[in-house]
């Protein structure tokens, strides 16, 4: 008799686990062949094996102990249809049939041998050897990968993905709330077609459903057949994504805990794969840093220090229409409003002077925290009309101090948005700072007569992190979960990866890295008369320390705002309709404090040279005719 595990309650709902010579393990950890994702269940708890003719489940000492059919047991003589409950995870023992063998020639279900399936014909279909994927961090980047993974290599690929800001919700994960730590998530993306048209069609069709998605921004030359870029909420992005990973339970293995490369290094040498998706604060990245090599700052530094942005996220609702919001938004680079239908994040960048004032007080003790400028943490607008942190307990300082120079700022910046004070929600901060990486994929452990060799590769912001300002962050990844899905699939063949499968990966990873942060850099820098680099912050920090109300002459300061409004006006009115007129645009500029609007004068206006032009485009690296010679020379 052959038999097998299978899920039945729990996120390992469907999900077969064959039973050969080599035992079936149950537990948290991660080296076991069934990983349990409940607290309740032990490390190591239960193992099923062959014995003679018969299966035996034995608990091994677990905390909370071993249920079959209801009942605790030490060891147990398996039988058909059994029912074995571990925590809150229930499986069956399932038998099957000699004739069934070409449904079922797995020893272990997520090693490499050789595999088969079962179309939606019945008709049986040989997969080949399994490709082992661990991914850390389930944001977009690591969703949209293991997605797209899956429906390009379907039975040939098994996928494992961490991370701790999901938690169980009975058979399925779902993200944690603010409330439970999960911060920043009404931010609104701006998806370019070159990247959501190479997602699966079911992906695109679960993104862009109904009134899910605006097209603020328009049509440009990252555009293709001609749709413009779309806004979503990264929420509905993360739940969609999500939701639809949960229905891939038989080859995609959800565990809502963070990855710890140290804690899971038994398992992780047995897999192919590890896709670093975590974000620019990356633990398993920095836990492999000798692997993929020391990470260059002076490329992104000025007369010696690494340049970094602090911005104030402002979570409001704004009155205006799109069209002048991003009139608006382009003509100075002080304020941003990136939303969905007037709805989001007004991120404003600060000096070096006002970043200090970005502080918490703690209304017991009275004690100062930075809780908003270095967890981040959201600080939400309560019933007194305070901006309290959920975690901490703190207050937002300057929303509380008459006269602060930082909430004048703020205001001033609701106004430019056409935003009531009242429509003010919320509060954050976070720091922008770009690294120069000197490669995206390394071998992190060697084939061995044990092991199949691993291979690991940066994406998302762990690889490029870049400043938001141009909005191109989740392309980036995006672009480079689709270079990665791609090279895997047409590299594996059951043999142990070299660094030659990743030619063109590389060269792609290389590409992005440059697009994307020579524009970016565009947005943290500007140059002065002589040609020499100035920061924007620096800027806006001079423009308020000269603006004495004797100095200032508000009427020339709007006619240069104007100007430079009507020629961005000029340049988009062909590919966005609804933009306001003159009359319009001067009377708001009008209720203004002049010292804002020479403020705005001051930081410029967005470098629209350096945000358009030619892509990086990664299709040319997988084409049938691509030159993978010099595709490799490009990194």
């Amino acid at each position: 008799m052959l038999a097998e595990i299978v899920g039945r309650e729990g996120p390992l709902t469907g999900q077969r686990f064959p039973i050969g010579d080599v035992r079936v393990t149950f537990g948290r950890d991660g080296d076991n062949s069934v990983v349990t994702v409940s607290k309740k269940a032990s490390r190591f708890h239960a193992e099923v094996y062959r014995q003679d003719d018969n299966y035996v489940l034995r608990d091994r000492e677990s905390r909370n102990g071993t249920l079959v059919n209801g009942e605790r047991v030490t060891s147990h003589v398996l039988q058909p249809g059994d029912r074995i409950t571990i925590a809150d995870e229930t499986f069956s023992f399932e038998a099957v049939e000699e004739q069934d063998l070409t449904v079922l020639e797995l020893v272990d279900s997520r090693s490499s041998v050789t595999t088969s399936d079962v179309s939606d014909t019945g008709e049986g279909r040989e997969s080949g050897p399994v490709l082992n994927v661990t991914v850390s961090g389930g944001g977009p980047v690591g969703l949209s990968f293991a997605l797209l993974l899956e429906e390009l290599m379907g039975p040939r690929v098994a996928i494992t993905m961490y991370d701790g800001r999901w938690i169980q919700d009975g058979s399925r994960v779902v993200w944690k709330n603010e409330q439970q730590g999960n911060v920043r998530r009404q931010q609104v993306v701006t998806v370019q077609s070159r990247q959501f048209l190479n997602l699966p069609d079911k992906v695109q069709q679960r993104l862009f459903n109904g009134g899910s998605y605006s097209e603020m921004w328009p049509v440009g030359p990252d555009s293709i057949d001609g749709r413009g870029p779309r806004n979503l909420r990264i929420a509905y992005v993360e739940d969609k994504l999500l939701e639809l990973a949960n229905e891939k339970s038989d080859r995609i293995q959800l565990v809502p805990t963070a990855f710890d490369a140290a804690e899971h290094h038994d398992a992780l040498v047995k897999n192919h794969v590890l896709a670093i998706c975590e974000g620019s604060r990356s633990r398993t990245r920095e836990y492999f840093n000798s692997n993929f090599g020391k990470a260059d700052e002076s490329i992104y530094s000025l007369n010696g220090d690494h340049l970094q942005d602090v911005v104030l996220g402002l979570r409001v609702k704004s009155e205006l229409p799109d069209p002048m919001t991003l009139l608006l938004t382009v003509a100075q680079n002080r304020f941003l409003l990136n939303s969905l239908r007037g709805e989001g994040f007004l991120n404003m960048r600060l000096t070096d002077a006002e970043a200090k004032e970005v502080v918490g007080i703690d209304p017991v003790e009275h004690v100062f925290k930075d809780c908003i400028a270095s967890s981040p943490c959201v600080m939400g607008r309560d019933d007194a009309g305070n901006y309290q942190c959920p975690t901490h307990s703190t207050l937002f300082l300057p929303a509380l101090i008459k006269g602060s120079a930082l909430w004048k700022q703020v205001k001033e910046g609701l106004a430019l948005f056409g935003v009531a004070e009242e429509n003010l929600t919320a509060v954050t901060a976070f720091r922008l700072g770009m690294v120069q990486r000197p490669r995206f994929t390394a071998e992190l452990y060697p084939s061995t007569s044990k092991t199949p060799g691993t291979y690991g590769f940066l994406l998302g912001d762990a690889a490029n992190a870049i400043h938001f300002w141009p909005g191109r962050g989740l392309n980036s990844g995006l672009a480079s979960a689709i270079s990665l899905a791609r090279s895997l699939t047409n590299a594996w063949r059951g043999k142990a990866f070299r660094d030659a499968d990743f030619v063109r990966h590389e060269a792609a990873m290389s590409m992005l890295q440059y697009r994307h942060k020579s524009r970016a850099w565009k947005a943290m820098v500007t140059t002065d008369e002589n040609g020499a680099g100035r920061a924007i912050k620096d800027k806006i920090a001079e423009s308020m320390e000269a603006t004495a109300p004797e100095n200032l002459d508000n009427e020339a300061d709007i006619d240069a705002l104007m100007e430079r409004l009507q020629g961005i006006r000029d340049r988009l009115s062909s590919r966005l309709a609804g933009l306001p007129g003159d009359t319009t645009l001067r009377n708001h500029l009008q209720t203004l404090q002049p010292e804002t609007v020479r403020t705005l004068v001051a930081s410029g206006a967005w470098d629209t040279a350096a945000v358009g032009g030619e892509e990086a485009d990664i299709d040319i690296f997988y084409r049938a005719d691509a030159p993978v010679g010099s595709a490799a020379g490009t990194g």
